[in-house]
């Protein structure tokens, strides 16, 4: 699948009721975790940590955080020491962020204002981690986080869990209304509005499969990560792209870009 479409996703809505965004989110959080769908990033971000010898992510557009909380522990293990991550987003999703904080100790915390991918302030440091949202913005806006990262001579990785196919598009239609009903009592932190517009009012399953569709058809290729990146007026600066992963559910698309050593 090498197009790609800028149509519209519920989340991105400003008036879209946060209820349902959250709903949608605390489900993508949990089908990441559960999948570990981001462990082919790892020595990725390892590499990111290493080049900058920084023991910090700071995560862009969190969302309800998914995956993060796999991702600090096998950072950590892998290097030998401490990673800490921090969570942030435009539209913070407090009571996910409290979720995460609390069951990672402390290791994950969190930035209760919002932040602009586009312009983070000079005081919010770590490496720059972008996990399943970098589709959400057309070019012009997708280009101008990596120019920030680039002229702020910030690393930062981008990463998307899909291979961007048509059979995941199948899955989707196919499986997904199914599990979204099976898993939903699972997820935490519990929530009877969840179960309301899950079972009672399905708002959140068609908000998912409407997005999860739009994602699939937004997501860049590595082609196109590369060609962007090149626009990035950042000299000393290295950009790599591509596919990582194998097997349903853990591919993974990438875009890496960190400042070369003086």
């Amino acid at each position: 699948m090498n197009i790609r479409l800028q149509l519209f996703e519920f989340e991105d809505q400003p008036w879209f009721p946060h209820v349902i965004r959250q709903g949608m989110l605390d489900f993508l959080r949990f089908m990441i975790t559960r999948l570990n769908a981001y462990e082919a990033a790892i020595p990725l971000l390892q590499e990111l940590l290493e080049r900058t010898r920084s023991s910090h992510l700071t995560d862009l557009c969190s969302g309800a955080g998914g995956g993060i909380a796999s991702v600090q522990q096998q950072l950590t293990q892998r290097m030998g020491k401490p990673v800490q991550v921090t969570l942030s987003d435009l539209y913070p999703n407090l009571g996910a962020y409290e979720y995460i904080r609390h069951e990672s100790g402390g290791a994950i915390d969190f930035i209760p204002e919002p932040v602009d991918a586009t312009a983070v302030p000079e005081s919010i440091k770590g490496v720059r981690t972008i996990f399943s949202s970098f589709h959400h913005f057309p070019p012009a806006v997708a280009k101008a986080i990596l120019q920030d990262a680039a002229t702020k001579r910030t690393a930062i990785g981008i990463f998307e869990g899909s291979k961007k196919s048509w059979l995941e598009m199948l899955l989707l239609w196919l499986f997904f209304p199914v599990i979204i009903l099976v898993v939903t009592p699972f997820i935490r932190p519990f929530s009877i509005s969840r179960l309301f517009f899950t079972y009672i009012l399905p708002l959140i399953p068609l908000g998912i499969i409407w997005d999860g569709t739009v994602s699939l058809l937004r997501i860049y290729t590595p082609e196109q990560l590369r060609q962007m990146a090149s626009e990035v007026q950042a000299p000393g600066y290295t950009w790599r792209a591509g596919r990582v992963g194998a097997g349903a559910g853990k591919y993974v698309i990438y875009l890496i870009g960190y400042p070369e050593e003086s």
